[in-house]
């Protein structure tokens, strides 16, 4: 688009709230990211390094891992799938068993290396799913340092649930996962740390399993640059589709059999005014991500996706591995399913021009009882997905919750503040060819706050809980992380 016609769609949105002299003196930079871009990854991907383990017949002896029985592919093989489907990122995340730390020192390593020469187009980041202590699996995901392999290798080692051998039971403690935590925020380059699938062990709606909101609450008290998040849309997004391409009426989306994904999103993350919400209502910075999960690819028999094929989290970076994770990091991320969106910026601006606008992940300063105006761009792209559906945004919600301070009740998962500000349709917004615009003021606010912005190709008003057999699909949405609005 010219940036005068840029110009003018945005002074024809905000005129009626703002005017066009509020707009920078060079339009464009209403949405400008600078040298950053929206770069599509993926934190949780398998490698043949994703042991099974054989159990010896001799007393004592440790079992034997089998390579490409678990995890069916080299990591070189997934950064080729990873670009392939557009992905700009990606993290090596094997999962552990008895001294899996030493197959990650001797195998794993070396192998990244191998993928990326192959690969350079795809920054690849060392980490493992952490067999966590006290509760299911997270990403871990190590910043690109030269001793990287050295400080991996001593996490997995002293704290991973399953890595000793003989099986030490008092390693699966939440105690244990706290220590861990407190270890790896004292690093001078500290990881970051994503709790997988969390809602896949839960028996019901907010009846939870292996990880609960308390240790959420936990983790991010003890470590908050590094326990910074979980799966907002876990993997095995595949397990309702054959081989053959057609539906398993017995799959559950996700692995999610009890308690199922709504619209293909955890029930943390997907409730309106949930355990998510109940955690950005303290003012906690914690993120939703979106991944594979890939082990073994749906037409191969698996339950999965290739990296990139359905699930894509984007983050605001340049294309390098410290800013990436700097993203990730401080929540500069929004996701999505299906390729539904390949673009979302938020930015939002107090009436009186008093502080720099705030973005996605960011901040707003703003004077009680003063006006703030919200503006979401998002870009719907043209053509088919990799599922050979050509998915088009049918509606978008501002949701906005309070900012009320630490909760006394640390097994809370509910802000009862949250509500969808503002539903916008196709005749709410602006269409540029594959873009769409549109503003919103949010009138005297009183109080801090945050807001996100949610999308669908559907027609539900809230995601429902995905039955089996669901065709993942025809079922797409995403999310993007919140703008926290401080009131002064």
């Amino acid at each position: 688009m010219h940036n005068s016609t840029k110009y003018l769609s945005a002074c024809i949105l905000l005129a009626a709230t703002a005017g066009c002299a509020s707009l920078p003196a060079d339009p464009a930079a209403l949405f400008d990211n600078g040298d950053r871009r929206w770069l599509a990854g993926d934190h949780h991907i398998h490698s043949e390094f994703s042991a099974d383990y054989v159990e010896g017949t001799e007393p004592g002896v440790a079992p034997t891992p089998v390579f490409g029985a678990d995890g069916r592919y080299s990591i070189t093989t997934n950064a080729l799938k990873a670009r392939e489907h557009g992905l700009g990122w990606m993290v090596l995340t094997d999962h552990g068993g008895p001294q899996h730390a030493k197959i990650n020192h001797d195998h794993a390593w070396p192998a990244l290396q191998q993928a990326r020469r192959e690969v350079p187009e795809v920054v690849q980041f060392f980490g493992m799913e952490f067999d966590t202590p006290g509760g299911d699996h997270s990403s871990l995901i190590m910043p690109h340092t030269h001793d990287e392999r050295a400080h991996l290798h001593v996490i997995e080692s002293r704290w991973s649930q399953r890595d000793a051998w003989p099986r030490d039971p008092a390693r699966d403690a939440e105690p244990k996962m706290l220590e861990a935590l407190r270890h790896m925020g004292q690093l001078d380059a500290p990881p970051v740390l994503i709790a997988n699938h969390p809602s896949r062990s839960a028996t019901a709606v907010g009846v939870y399993g292996k990880y609960a909101p308390a240790e959420f609450r936990d983790w991010n008290d003890t470590a908050p640059h590094v326990a910074v998040g979980m799966e907002g849309a876990p993997g095995h997004q595949a397990a309702t589709i054959n081989p053959d391409g057609g539906n398993d009426p017995a799959g559950a989306r996700g692995g999610y059999k009890n308690a199922p994904t709504m619209g293909g999103f955890d029930q943390m993350t997907a409730r309106l005014g949930g355990f998510w919400d109940s955690m950005l209502g303290e003012g906690r910075r914690w993120w939703v991500t979106s991944t594979s999960d890939a082990h073994r690819h749906w037409r191969e028999g698996g339950s999965d996706f290739w990296p990139g094929e359905y699930s894509k989290t984007y983050v605001l970076a340049e294309h390098r591995h410290d800013d990436i994770l700097d993203g990730i990091r401080n929540g500069r991320v929004f996701v999505t399913t299906g390729d539904l969106i390949s673009e979302l910026d938020v930015v939002v601006q107090a009436g009186d021009d008093s502080s720099a606008p705030a973005r996605i992940g960011g901040r707003l300063h703003a004077h009680a009882g003063s006006d703030v105006r919200v503006a979401i761009r998002v870009r719907d792209p043209a053509g088919s997905n990799h599922g050979g559906h050509s998915p088009e945004v049918a509606r978008i919600d501002l949701i906005v919750g309070a900012v009320s301070g630490a909760v006394s009740d640390r097994t809370s998962d509910a802000n009862p503040t949250t509500r969808v500000e503002r539903r916008f349709a196709a005749a709410d917004w602006k269409r540029d060819g594959e873009y769409l615009t549109m503003t919103h003021t949010l009138r005297d606010v009183a109080t801090s706050s945050y807001l996100r912005v949610r999308g669908t190709g559907t027609g539900e008003l809230e995601p429902s809980a995905d039955p089996r057999g669901d065709d993942p699909w025809t079922d797409l949405w995403f999310y993007s992380n919140p703008v926290f609005i401080e009131v002064h």
